[in-house]
């Protein structure tokens, strides 16, 4: 299932508006095929593994990080109807799938027709639909939020100065990041301040760059939607991954009204002294409150500069 959840990542953002799933089909221990999502979200990822099978999938092991879809649709049939029609001995499903029009039905489906399920409740199915689950079960896009500081926690010098705080290893991270979100959204300070173009600039991924998202009380710019208040971010039409790059005041906004799932720090190898803090005032008055908040998932060096990141604790 862990395959299955790291195939998937193939899916993401293209599969939108649908969620980015994947499954792999086992026999004897050996995978003989795969699939994903595929862009604009079909075909399925069941229905994509089908394509390439070559053979039969009776007696097999259908790995699926999602639920399989009970609803047929004018772009295809039912997943779980079509799995059903293939006969694997065995189906192991990720997550069960909270939309009313499958949940429960996709899984009833497979075992009317005899065959074996298992729903695991996997930690990396659940991390791989972070996007479709928070929409879903928080009616708002998945939130991650990027800093790049000082070591001292700063985001710019105290004229404003933010370029370059990281080396370029770590810029091409973040590239790579956008490429996996939906949409990217700045405050308006950071917007009259940089100009940033907010797109995907490595090769071969520049068709990749998302929509722009501008948080601010000002009229939108030419092919910028806007948002006034963090919130809003729930109106945001087919966004399920929302990066948020700054400045300070916007990342301690998405802070303040806890919207922040994922916090990706890169740090420098630099001290700044009175420079620009990268968050703004959080409000917290209470430190044994600040704590268990955050969690360490990852950790690693990009050059010169270290690359962390959190997931909000969440009970």
């Amino acid at each position: 299932m862990e395959a299955a959840a790291r195939l998937s990542m193939r899916a993401r953002p293209a599969s939108s508006p649908n969620p980015g799933v994947a499954a792999l089909l086992v026999r004897d221990n050996c995978v003989v095929a795969r699939g994903w999502t595929q862009s604009g979200g079909r075909p399925h990822a069941e229905a994509d593994l089908f394509d390439q099978l070559e053979g039969s999938a009776k007696g097999a092991a259908f790995y699926v990080t999602l639920e399989p879809c009970a609803h047929e649709s004018q772009r295809g049939p039912a997943c779980a109807e079509v799995i059903a029609e293939a006969r694997p001995a065995r189906v192991i499903i990720g997550q069960q799938d909270p939309d009313p029009r499958t949940a429960g039905k996709g899984i009833a489906r497979l075992k009317r027709a005899g065959i074996a399920v298992d729903v695991l409740d996997d930690a990396a199915s659940a991390k791989s639909l972070a996007g479709y689950l928070t929409r879903r079960n928080l009616g708002r896009p998945y939130v991650t939020l990027k800093l790049a500081v000082s070591l001292d926690g700063c985001i710019a010098l105290a004229d404003g100065t933010s370029r370059w705080i990281t080396g370029e290893a770590a810029r091409a991270h973040v590239h790579t990041q956008r490429a996996r979100n939906d949409a990217i959204l700045v405050g308006g300070g950071t917007w009259r301040a940089d100009k940033p173009r907010l797109d995907v600039r490595l090769p071969g991924l520049e068709a990749r760059s998302p929509k722009r998202v501008l948080l601010t009380r000002g009229v939108a710019p030419d092919g910028v939607s806007v948002i006034n208040q963090p919130e809003q971010i729930a109106a945001l039409d087919g966004v399920q991954y929302l990066y948020v790059e700054g400045g300070g005041e916007t990342a301690a906004s998405f802070l303040r009204e806890d919207l922040v799932d994922e916090l990706h720090i890169y740090r420098a190898p630099i001290l700044i002294g009175e420079g620009r803090p990268g968050i703004g005032d959080l409000g917290i008055t209470d430190l044994p409150g600040a704590h268990g908040r955050w969690h360490l998932s990852q950790r690693g060096q990009l050059g010169s500069d270290e690359f962390t990141a959190y997931l909000r604790t969440r009970n």
